[in-house]
């Protein structure tokens, strides 16, 4: 994989100026000198995980409509099911939208319908996942990044159990390739250092099966034999830390997390869960915003871009490429609340109150 990955501030900057620039040239507004206002598809790929349809959709409209005022967009949500995004893919090439921002419930199935819009002149934006098929650029975080960052925040937490000490792993979809860049990058800090006596590939990511595959870890391990916990995202390791408590571990592991979901940082304010990957919502949506719009009006996206991407067919693609960052209870202050995700007011219910004046949350 080759990209160029910077700062995100400097990224979303270096973005936004781009499409401006490419707005002011000649043709703006227009993808191919035709219809004045621009259609832009956002498919979003499930209402599992909270944050497609809290965070990246408002942001996603708003960046969209603050480069293209004329600019509509039109967005569904899959539901989790390959074939309804399919069907959602086939509809958007048929109203013949002038670009689609993508996040692939499955990046395999979803290459035939990337390669209908492609061959209809629609460019095609794989956001968050890397879609495979002829996309015309990507926006993310580095996902194995995400995975050494987990990796590394829970031999921290495991302290002197390390080397030896035994973890379970509850890895995301199969089919999602973000999950299995998480997965390769924690097992690339982990791997000879811990005994991993059970790991879980959750569909879907569902924290609902999390919670069964934890209780069926503890128990074929025992509920004393549990040393850490890696989840991949804050909704697995929601189940997890349920089914722990279901099963009276105490005190409970350190369980890893990802998306500083509100309900995850309280968790960590509150001693149930150990730390949360940050990957800052606005900054992914700007650049998926502004590349969106590039794509539209029919401007190149090497301008927009601050890399490049390899996909699966070997082609190379623009690319922006974002910096994830650990959250523990440590930095919340710093990291979540600075970038305006949380309010401390919002964290710090009154339940939490006393161990948020302990983390110096006030």
């Amino acid at each position: 994989m080759k990209a160029c990955i910077r700062e995100t501030t400097a990224t979303v900057t270096a973005v936004a100026a781009a499409v401006a620039l490419a707005a002011c040239g000649p043709g703006a507004g227009t993808r191919s000198g035709g219809e004045s206002s621009p259609n832009i598809a956002v498919l979003l790929p499930d209402n599992t995980t909270a944050r497609w349809e809290t965070q990246d959709k408002p942001l996603l409209e708003k960046r969209i409509k603050e480069l293209c005022a004329d600019c509509s967009v039109e967005h569904v949500n899959a539901g989790g099911e390959v074939a309804v995004q399919q069907g959602q893919m086939d509809s958007m090439i048929t109203k013949g939208v002038d670009a689609i921002v993508l996040v692939a419930v499955d990046a395999r199935s979803l290459a035939a319908t990337v390669t209908k819009a492609h061959q209809a002149d629609i460019p095609v934006i794989a956001y968050d996942r890397l879609a495979q098929g002829p996309i015309s650029g990507y926006v993310s975080y580095d996902g194995v990044e995400v995975g050494r960052l987990q990796g590394r925040a829970l031999l921290q937490a495991m302290g002197d159990k390390v080397p030896g000490a035994q973890i379970v792993m509850m890895n995301g979809d199969p089919i999602d390739p973000n999950a299995v860049a998480f997965k390769e990058g924690a097992l690339s800090v982990l791997r000879g250092k811990v005994r991993i006596g059970k790991a879980y590939d959750t569909v879907q990511w569902r924290p609902e099966a999390a919670n069964m595959n934890m209780t069926a870890a503890l128990s074929s391990l025992g509920p004393d034999a549990v040393d850490g916990v890696y989840a991949a995202n804050d909704g697995l390791a929601a189940g997890s830390v349920s089914a722990l408590k279901a099963n009276k571990v105490a005190p409970l592991p350190p369980v890893t997390g990802q998306d500083a979901e509100l309900g995850a940082v309280r968790r960590i304010v509150g001693g149930d869960q150990y730390m949360t990957v940050l990957k800052p919502f606005a900054p992914e949506a700007s650049a998926g915003g502004a590349m969106a719009v590039a794509a539209a009006r029919g401007h190149g996206l090497t301008e927009v871009a601050t890399g490049e991407v390899r996909t699966g067919d070997g082609r190379t693609v623009p690319a922006v490429l974002l910096t994830p960052v650990s959250v523990t209870v440590d930095n919340i202050e710093e990291t979540v609340v600075k970038d305006g995700v949380h309010t401390v007011q919002q964290i710090c219910v009154p339940q939490l109150r006393a161990a948020c004046e302990r983390a110096g949350l006030t």
